[in-house]
C-alpha cells in the first residue's frame, strides 16, 4: 500500500474510533413477547443533541444489520420495540448481537439523519389557534411565526396516527398546551403546537393540537414503499408560503377549513 494512502487510511481509522459513541454501555433489554425485546437507553442527556437521535441512528445500524432476523423496529425518545424471527434467534442472542452493534455506533451514524423543509401557509383563516398563541405570548402573529420556523426540529417520535410525527422542541416563547376540549376533525396538512413539540397532522382526525397553518406536503402514502416522509432522527425545517404558493404545491383550502374550537 502506497505510503500516502497508508496515512490517511490510519488518520480515518482514528477519528472514526474517536467517534465512537459506545451505546452498549447506554442501553439494557427486557422481553417484550415472546418474538419481541424492547430496549432503553438510559443516556439522560446527550450533549450533540437529542438522545432520539441516537435512537434513530442505532435503529437504522439494526436494521441494517439485523435484517435477516428482525421482523419490525419501532423506535421512540428512548426506548425501541425489536420485532423478531422466533424460529431463527432467540431473546438471549438477539440481546448480545444488539449490544455489539450499539457499541459500533459512531457520530457519523447520527449526523446521517435526512434533513426535511417543509413549506407551512400561517394564516388565521387556516390555522384557528394562531391568534390565541400570539395574544397569550404577548407578542403579534408575525413573531410567532418567525419563532415556529426558526429551529430545526427533531422527529422525537412517530405515532397517534400513521406518518404523526412528534418534533421538538418548540421554542419556549410560543409553548402552549393542549386544548382543554379536543376538535372532533382536524384538517389534513394542519400544523399545530402543543407544549413543547410541534407536529402535522397527516390525514384528518380528531385532535387536541393548537392549529398555526397548513402544509400541502404529504406526509403518509400507504401507496408508496416508504408510506411515511418522516422517521424518528430526522431533521424538519418549516419554511412559511403565501396562499398562492399553498395551491400551487396542492393545498385546497376549501378542503382544509379548520373549525373554531
Amino acid at each position: 500500500m502506497p505510503f500516502v494512502i497508508l496515512y490517511f487510511y490510519i488518520q480515518a481509522a482514528e477519528f472514526m474510533s474517536q467517534s465512537t459513541l459506545n451505546l452498549s454501555n447506554y442501553i439494557s433489554t427486557e422481553i417484550a413477547g415472546e418474538s419481541a425485546l424492547i430496549l432503553y437507553l438510559t443516556m439522560a442527556e446527550y450533549e450533540g443533541g437529542n438522545t432520539s437521535e441516537l435512537i434513530a441512528a442505532l435503529a437504522k445500524k439494526l436494521a441494517a444489520h439485523l435484517s435477516s432476523v428482525i421482523t419490525e423496529v419501532v423506535p421512540s425518545y428512548q426506548s425501541m420495540l425489536i420485532s423478531f424471527d422466533l424460529f431463527k434467534v432467540d431473546h438471549l442472542s438477539l440481546s448480545r448481537r444488539i449490544h455489539a452493534l450499539a457499541a459500533e455506533v459512531t457520530l457519523f451514524d447520527v449526523d446521517s439523519a435526512k434533513e426535511v423543509t417543509l413549506p407551512v401557509y400561517y394564516h388565521s383563516s387556516v390555522g384557528a389557534d394562531l391568534s390565541r398563541i400570539a395574544q397569550q405570548a404577548k407578542i403579534s402573529i408575525e413573531d410567532v411565526i418567525k419563532i415556529h420556523q426558526r429551529p430545526t426540529y427533531t422527529v422525537q417520535a412517530i405515532g397517534f396516527a400513521p406518518g404523526f410525527s412528534y418534533l421538538g422542541d418548540v421554542d419556549p416563547k410560543i409553548i402552549t398546551p393542549r386544548l382543554n376540549t379536543p376538535r372532533t376533525k382536524v384538517p389534513k396538512g394542519a400544523v399545530a403546537i402543543a407544549n413543547n413539540q410541534t407536529a402535522i397532522y397527516p390525514q384528518v382526525s380528531p385532535g387536541g393540537w393548537n392549529i398555526i397553518g397548513l402544509c400541502p406536503t404529504t406526509l403518509f402514502d400507504p401507496n408508496t414503499e416508504q408510506p411515511s416522509l418522516l422517521s424518528v432522527g430526522d431533521k424538519v425545517k418549516f419554511l412559511a408560503i403565501d396562499k398562492q404558493q399553498f395551491i400551487e404545491l396542492g393545498g385546497k383550502l376549501d378542503e382544509y377549513m379548520v373549525e373554531d374550537n
